[in-house]
């Protein structure tokens, strides 16, 4: 029998349909839910870099509003225009003035309803744009090679990843020479562990081998983690040289698990934290990794989609990260230089963006252009490499200033803020005495800042 449909019958099921069609709707065109990004002011203190972060919702205009006056800025204040990426964007704020308080919040439009996010207040502090750092080189030659000895009498070839204790020695991952080697205070050279030869080798000193190591971090014990490039593992060296394997098959993969059942692909950054966990930039699977001192690994961020969303979790996205380090309190921190950002990450895991955060050309990309590594100092103040051959530092107040180096400037020179110059700075860390080390990669030579 066929089913018979009257009038009303067929006005109930239209009714039923648009009022579904509605209320889907309304699920995916919510209003926006946005965060604000962390401010960072030049050196001048004309200028700043803030930005947002789209938690949930829609939304076809961004940007930033900012006012000296009205202390709840709205679109109706001075604003941005910017254009969204992954649920974020950034934006450079100009023509500021010096030593003057400034209220500024990100927003988000969609049909006619204005979100903000949390109000942040900075000041953008007096001209420090003349404050430079004086580059020296501490040790090795730019000739490069394998030879311990004391300053430039030593030798490293293509050196990455450097690190330090509380002694103020200083680490450093002698890349292409696949060896760890160790300063003193004075600069005398030695050999940690490696022997100068490719391999994947736990044992004595001599007889460890590794694979161009890249990252380093060193616990207060005095051992030391290697993020070991090419076989695609983390290794741990004692303060006598001895190395084993905390995590990682020698195998290129993603698998999480205890000690060699779990693998990494080409990991290039370590930290440590008090309780010995090792936290890691897994380059090549876009991830960032916990290693439990039992060698225990989790996944705690990133998704292994390539790309740079902000997010808790697995729901962030990074795009190869390199340098990772944590501050006083817990948080990590990661440099990423294809997405020209440093991003956070909290004790929940939500992931969000500390500085920069552009793509390719913008005008954010002057300010921290491809960071590759990082270090946080004992008063809060960031230090990082970047690659446009700078040393940048990201004080307590947030303002940025370039202490050496100059923008796409390559070559050898010590000297005072832009009168020295590097070669591909790979790798930087806070040593004692107010000393910042660097590891200059393409110049073969580890330099100091102070």
């Amino acid at each position: 029998m066929k089913s018979k449909f009257t009038l009303p019958s067929i006005f109930s099921i239209i009714l039923i349909t648009m009022l579904s069609a509605c209320l889907k709707s309304s699920d995916t065109d919510t209003a926006p839910t946005i965060v604000t990004s962390p401010v960072i002011v030049n050196a001048a203190g004309t200028g700043a870099f803030s930005g947002g972060f789209i938690t949930s919702g829609t939304a076809t205009a961004y940007g930033v509003c900012y006012s000296s006056s009205n202390q709840v800025p709205t679109v109706s204040d001075t604003k941005t225009s910017e254009t969204v990426n992954y649920g974020t964007y950034a934006s450079s704020i100009t023509d500021l003035t010096p030593n003057t308080t400034y209220y500024l919040r990100a927003y988000a439009t969609y049909l006619g309803t204005t979100a903000y996010g949390a109000v942040v207040q900075f000041n953008t502090g007096s001209d420090q744009s003349t404050t430079t750092g004086q580059v020296s080189t501490f040790a090795g030659a730019i000739a490069g090679g394998f030879l311990d000895g004391i300053g430039t009498a030593a030798l490293f070839q293509n050196p990455m990843g450097i690190a330090t204790d509380a002694a103020g020695t200083v680490y450093v991952a002698d890349s292409f020479n696949s060896a760890i080697r160790k300063i003193t205070t004075d600069g005398h050279v030695t050999t940690l562990a490696g022997n100068g030869s490719l391999g994947f080798i736990d044992g004595t000193a001599e007889t460890a081998k590794f694979y161009s190591p890249s990252g380093l971090a060193v616990d207060a014990a005095g051992n030391v983690y290697v993020a070991d490039l090419g076989n695609n593992a983390i290794r741990k060296v004692t303060p006598t040289g001895t190395v084993t394997t905390l995590a990682g098959s020698g195998d290129a993969g993603y698998a999480d698990g205890t000690g060699s059942a779990a693998t990494f692909n080409t990991p290039r950054g370590v930290a440590v934290d008090a309780n010995g966990n090792v936290y890691v930039a897994d380059y090549g699977n876009n991830l960032i990794r916990k290693i439990t001192a039992a060698g225990v690994v989790t996944t705690i961020a990133g998704s292994r989609t390539t790309g740079y969303a902000n997010g808790t979790g697995t729901d962030a996205n990074f795009n190869k990260p390199t340098g990772i380090t944590l501050d006083a309190t817990g948080n990590i921190y990661v440099a990423e230089p294809l997405n020209n950002a440093i991003r956070k990450i909290d004790a929940d895991m939500l992931v969000t963006t500390f500085a920069g955060g552009s793509t390719s050309g913008t005008t954010i990309t002057a300010l921290l252009g491809a960071p590759n590594s990082l270090s946080i100092d004992g008063s809060g103040n960031f230090w990082i490499c970047d690659g446009n051959r700078r040393i940048i530092k990201i004080g307590t107040d947030k303002k940025l200033i370039v202490m050496a180096g100059a923008s796409g400037g390559s070559g050898y020179t010590d000297g005072a803020g832009t009168a020295a110059l590097f070669n591909g700075p790979t790798g930087i860390a806070v040593g004692t005495g107010g000393n910042i080390y660097v590891a200059d990669f393409g110049n073969n030579v580890i330099r100091k800042i102070n």
